[in-house]
């Protein structure tokens, strides 16, 4: 995957490439298109380490999101946290990101066994900037997945546990799932609800070439003030000689 990085942060520009499946850094629809006239929604992907699976999956359903959307003008700026600059400290780092979930306008938390203490962070932050600004919209998801008593790390499910009582506290419930097609329906179908809704706008289709003309009349003695002639050739109003159509 090529990555453009702005600051120790990845941004990965997904979209699918013709005969492929994965998730690419620039979709090619999006990047023949005009940029200025793209309509840009920025989506921060939050999660552990333990579901990079989901995270694959969830860049190769806003991949194809795009391949349906960029035709309408709209294109999903998705920004995830894996690779970053070796240059850059893990807590300089999260500066960037806790910076960038204020300038997004989607934010989405992925949670199974446990939330780490800077997914935790992220969800703060973002829970503040909506607080603050109505915005950004906030997504959480929890995989309902089977672990081992015996195996578990209790601080792990410490953080968890925590985690969903400070939810329950704010009024804020995630949303259950069991696997990453159960994932991917919900939030494609959250993503054409806020479309809807009128948070997203799509460009309005342009004219069928060749279609029928409309021709406004105010004032024809042969005509209704206000009415409209469809007409698919030349249409002569008014006094004339020969009348319509002589």
């Amino acid at each position: 995957m090529l990555d453009v990085f702005r600051g120790g942060i990845r941004h990965a520009h997904a979209g699918v490439w013709p005969g492929t499946t994965g998730p690419i850094a620039i979709d090619r629809r999006a990047a023949m298109s005009d940029a200025s006239n793209l309509q840009r929604k920025k989506l921060f992907l939050a999660s552990s380490s333990e579901l990079k699976e989901d995270r694959e999956q969830f860049e190769i359903l806003i991949s194809r999101k795009n391949g349906d959307w960029v035709g309408k003008g709209v294109f999903i700026d998705l920004i995830v946290w894996e690779d970053f600059l070796d240059a850059m400290s893990r807590t300089r780092l999260q500066d960037e990101y806790n910076k960038a979930i204020r300038e997004c306008d989607l934010f989405v938390m992925l949670f199974a066994t446990k939330v780490g203490r800077y997914t935790a962070e992220e969800f703060e932050t973002a829970f503040g900037q909506f607080q603050a600004t109505r915005k950004p919209h906030i997504f959480t998801y929890f995989k309902d997945t089977k672990i081992s008593t015996g195996s578990a790390e209790r601080a792990d499910l410490t953080s968890l546990w925590a985690f969903q009582d400070k939810l329950k506290e704010l009024g804020h419930f995630p949303t259950r799932y069991e696997n990453v097609d159960a994932l991917k329906f919900h939030f494609n179908r959250q993503l054409d609800k806020l479309a809807t809704g009128g948070f997203i706008e799509f460009r309005p289709d342009p004219p069928e070439p060749g279609g029928d003309r409309t021709i406004s009349v105010s004032h024809s003695k042969n005509t209704v003030a206000g009415n409209t002639i469809n007409a698919g050739g030349d249409v002569i109003l008014g006094d004339h000689p020969r009348g319509i159509g002589k």
